[in-house]
């Protein structure tokens, strides 16, 4: 943590989704005194004609995008959720990626919170291509992706997947422990079989980690590799009942295989919890 009060930065678009994804952030938080960051990016990048842009023009964008806000802001505000909650309102010409990334070392941001649909809102991506656009660059902060129309469930069972082929440290666990905390969730530790058994460097890795977890309720898992890595983890989701899922973001990593493979264009398949993604 950077300051008293968790600091949240919430990109948002206006759309349903990211109506969806401030509210869960809003109710994850309930207990706890938090600042919240609404973001939204007007960038020139996608607009239809750029040879009808004119300095009105411009000046329309800005103003309508700090008018959307503060109306965020306030239909929040209304829902009266925790008083020692409060908002910013952050409105930029800068594209989205970047512009999260400034804000997250302007604001010393703890967590990212977005949504999963691209801007086309196509229901087969299994995530939209801004999300995983700010996946792949995010480097210093966890971000939290919430599926469209998501309802907050109290989180108190997250899948931790991983492959055990790293060793991971107190400080690249410490979002997972945040979070588990929260709540006293329980952290289902998921591992797909590529092989039969362990190597020796995955035993001492996986040693490490239950020594990590020995404060916290855990269980360890190992799922059978039938199909696609995103089918497993889906399955295990729903055998579960996983609130959250969780997984660290490294070169070569389990989220690195997703959303690099043929996941995101053929295999149909949405997110159904929320998914936070601890950088390394």
């Amino acid at each position: 943590m950077t300051s008293l009060k968790r600091r949240v930065l919430i990109p948002t678009d206006f759309s349903n989704n990211a109506w969806s994804a401030t509210l869960y952030a809003i109710n994850l938080y309930a207990q706890q005194d938090c600042i919240f960051y609404f973001l939204n990016s007007w960038s020139l990048t996608h607009a239809d004609s750029r040879a009808y842009i004119t300095t009105s023009f411009v000046d329309g964008l800005a103003e309508n995008s700090n008018r959307k806000l503060e109306e965020l802001k306030a239909r929040i505000i209304k829902l009266n959720i925790n008083s020692n909650h409060n908002f910013e309102v952050l409105s930029t010409s800068e594209d989205i990626t970047p512009a999260i990334q400034r804000a997250v070392k302007t604001y010393k941001i703890d967590l990212v919170v977005t949504g999963t649909k691209g801007a086309t809102g196509i229901d087969k991506y299994f995530l939209g291509s801004n999300t995983v656009k700010i996946i792949q660059n995010l480097k210093d902060c966890p971000m939290l992706a919430v599926p469209d129309a998501f309802e907050f469930k109290t989180p108190k069972h997250i899948a931790f997947p991983t492959d055990f082929n790293r060793v991971h440290d107190l400080k690249e666990l410490q979002p997972l422990i945040e979070l588990t905390n929260l709540y006293t969730a329980h952290i289902y530790i998921m591992h797909i079989k590529a092989k039969e058994g362990l190597s020796d460097l995955q035993k001492g890795n996986m040693r490490a980690l239950q020594s990590h977890m020995e404060n916290y309720e855990h269980t360890f898992h190992w799922m059978e590799k039938t199909g696609t890595k995103s089918n497993e983890i889906n399955e295990f989701i729903d055998h579960f009942k996983i609130d959250i899922l969780v997984m660290v973001h490294y070169k070569h990593s389990l989220v690195e295989r997703i959303i690099k493979e043929p996941v995101i264009k053929n295999i149909g398949y949405q997110p159904t919890v929320p998914f936070l993604v601890i950088p390394k």
